[in-house]
């Protein structure tokens, strides 16, 4: 593997980009009109345009870019064509590997139903519910009135909350059922959905695993990813906080089951959940197997940060044929580390998306913290792709340090131009409740009012301190009896608070 083609953009690319030069691979980019400036298409080797209304989802042209710069492999990122086997399979076709899983793997764990019929079959716990083929309206009802209510009613395809309905009674099932088929065929072309039990106070608790082409697979280590926002992940940290180590290897063995159920390779992320409701005679809560994405997460870095392994190096290796670099037995968890998603957002506005040019852009830096990040000071962020400006990453020896050591790198970062999540992110990881571990996937909505912008006056000690800051230099810190408040003289200075 001598050229790595990056079918992806932002801070996913430069990712990749920045491992691949570390381990002698040249690189390349493709990016759309928009993209053209962007910093990842200058750190890249070479760089190809690309066109159309939809650019990194052009199998074809991404195919075409790759031969016409010599590249030998090429990385999905995450998104786009990371988890499609139609993908796959066109660049094995053109002799071109794959950073990622097989295509059979990759459509088994493509459709909700069919990967719960793999894990049931594999013996890992799956929701309570109905998966069946039958979709008719009279067998849904029936499996819903066996079930009982509540539940949820799921799309099988696609994810982020899209073709998901909660139903509390009998009477409002059909309707729900129907704006659920609706919702699934419009954003998947698939109206198939599911029933589950719906789970009440749920947490989200997912393991990176990997496995090679030699039969090897490990764990490495959960996260929780709890903190939600409309099924959208917000804060993710790991090791998850508040389990017992017999349900942490619990759930490890889970993992690598269902990556040897399905003959899995490369990086993967088993996703559960966990009822808070239901717990054993140890008190650990019942769990069960959600879904699995086939790629690398958005989260890794916290996983990276807690393991010293570079995920993204792992993936190449796997890809080139070799063995993992790690046992099971070799691996273990060094400290606590939690990861920030910075939007460009509107936390007033409902968390509508945020455009505009970044007039400024600043991070922190310093020990414990990484910064991942697809834009700099001048980058224009508009509707085309994900608001999402950075990933903002502590660690520390402890959960208590990381926390402290996140708020602090958010209170240093530097949004202007545009309207962004900073303080509500600060906020959320300060709060008591986040701090002693109380989580849930209700977390945020249970806590908005405190989450929200702040309606209360800044205390006298602020107050104070602007004064400080409005007075002249030349009064030297006399006060407010010092020119030119003595001379009686007119005198204006506006001073600008951020009080969040």
């Amino acid at each position: 593997m001598k050229k790595i083609l990056i079918a992806n953009r932002g801070e996913i690319a430069r990712r990749v980009i920045r491992t691949a030069h570390r381990m002698g691979i040249a690189t390349v980019a493709v990016h759309s009109e928009a993209d053209a400036d962007a910093p990842f298409v200058r750190e890249a080797g070479q760089a190809v345009p690309l066109s159309g209304p939809r650019p990194y989802l052009d199998m074809e042209a991404i195919i075409a870019a790759a031969r016409r710069t010599g590249a030998d492999a090429i990385h999905p990122g995450y998104g786009f064509l990371s988890e499609n086997a139609d993908f796959a399979r066109a660049l094995k076709k053109a002799g071109l590997t794959f950073i990622g899983p097989p295509e059979g793997a990759m459509r088994v764990m493509a459709l909700k139903d069919s990967a719960k019929a793999a894990m049931k079959k594999a013996g890992v716990p799956i929701t309570p519910g109905y998966q069946g083929s039958d979709q008719s309206l009279v067998r849904l009802q029936s499996a819903a009135k066996q079930l009982g209510f509540p539940l949820l009613i799921k799309a099988v395809a696609g994810g982020g909350g899209k073709g998901m309905r909660a139903v509390h009674d009998a009477g409002a099932f059909k309707d729900a059922l129907m704006a659920a088929q609706r919702e699934g065929e419009s954003a998947f072309g698939n109206a198939g959905v599911m029933l589950e039990k719906l789970i009440q106070r749920p947490r989200h608790v997912e393991v990176q695993l990997f496995a090679d082409s030699h039969g090897n697979a490990v764990h490495l280590f959960e996260r929780d990813c709890s903190l939600q926002r409309r099924h959208q992940k917000v804060i993710e940290e790991a090791p998850a906080p508040g389990l017992s180590e017999r349900l942490r290897h619990t759930l490890g063995v889970a993992a690598v089951t269902a990556a040897h159920a399905i003959g899995y390779q490369g990086a993967g992320t088993v996703e559960f959940i966990l009822d808070l409701d239901t717990v054993d005679a140890e008190g650990d809560p019942a769990f069960y197997f959600m879904e699995m994405n086939t790629r690398l997460q958005v989260e890794h870095p916290v996983t990276e940060a807690i393991t010293g392994e570079d995920l993204v190096e792992w993936q190449i290796r796997v890809a080139r044929g070799e063995p993992l670099p790690r046992t099971q037995d070799e691996l273990a968890v060094h400290g606590h580390a939690i990861e920030a998603r910075l939007y460009a957002e509107d936390p007033e506005t409902g968390f509508l998306p945020a455009t505009g040019t970044l007039r400024q852009l600043l991070f922190a830096s310093g020990q414990g913290v990484r910064i991942d990040t697809g834009v700099e000071t001048g980058s224009r962020i508009g509707l085309d792709y994900d608001p999402m400006i950075a990933k903002i990453i502590a660690h520390a020896d402890t959960r208590e340090a990381a926390i402290d050591r996140l708020v602090g790198a958010l209170d240093a970062t530097v949004v202007d131009g545009l309207k962004c999540n900073r303080a509500f992110l600060a906020r959320l990881a300060d709060h008591p409740a986040f701090r002693a571990g109380e989580i849930d996937t209700g977390f945020i909505p249970r806590h908005m009012d405190a989450l929200g912008p702040g309606q209360t006056p800044p205390p006298p000690v602020v107050l104070a301190a602007a004064l400080g800051i409005g007075l002249p230099a030349q009064t030297g810190g006399a006060g407010p009896f010092a020119l030119p408040f003595r001379l009686n003289l007119p005198y204006e200075r506006q001073v600008h608070l951020w009080w969040a």
